[in-house]
């Protein structure tokens, strides 16, 4: 049961971190920065050090959620600036 439980958060835990990256991409995408999937790699990187608890498999589901959501950006390596133009979609990864 307790495996249950772990797994169904951590699939929450990576919707969630996507959705918040999407939502990111939809309202921050216009704004000289750098791209969100730059933080969602160095949080992952860091994450790794606390996979033994189930906190940090939280973490790092959900900041695994939160590169997944900028994945086009990462492909084309797009480090900084505004965002391509582009019709936005909740689930389209472009």
């Amino acid at each position: 049961m307790h495996l249950y439980v772990l797994a169904g958060l951590s699939i929450f835990s990576l919707f969630a971190g996507f959705a918040i990256g999407r939502f990111s991409d939809k309202w921050g995408g216009h704004l000289p920065t750098p791209h969100h999937w730059i933080y969602g790699l160095i949080l992952v990187v860091f994450g790794i050090y606390y996979i033994r608890s189930a906190l940090g498999v939280f973490g790092l589901s959900f900041r695994i959620g939160h590169f997944v959501s900028d994945l086009d950006d990462f492909l084309h390596m797009r480090v900084f600036g505004r965002d391509v133009p582009h019709r936005w979609k909740f689930w389209s990864i472009k």
